[in-house]
């Protein structure tokens, strides 16, 4: 019994640990690029997007499909440094313990 008392204090502190991560995320802003920097979209730690920046150079009604994909390439290139970024600092708050994907503590 002893060392489920000691398992169970351990993953609530790993839960407010993981609660005040969460809180940082939507702090956190991450810039991805595309275009030679042409294109660049903002997000946040958790993946929503903050802002987009065009540089008027590439703004052409005639390419508009040119643009689009310029955008989906830079949120994906702002996607992956985020998702190392939350992987890195879930390393920090599990000790290193590797969670399945989407793996929520039951408390």
């Amino acid at each position: 019994m002893k060392n489920l008392a000691g398992m169970m204090k351990q993953a609530q502190q790993m839960q407010s640990k993981m609660q005040e991560m969460q809180e940082r995320l939507m702090e956190m802003e991450v810039e991805g690029q595309s275009g030679a920097g042409m294109v660049t979209v903002m997000l946040n730690g958790k993946g929503e997007m903050r802002g987009l920046k065009l540089d008027k150079s590439i703004v052409d009604p005639e390419d508009v499909e040119v643009l689009e994909d310029l955008i989906v390439a830079a949120y994906n290139d702002a996607k992956v440094k985020v998702e190392a970024q939350v992987s890195e600092k879930m390393k920090e708050v599990t000790g290193g313990l590797n969670l399945p994907e989407g793996f929520k503590l039951p408390f």
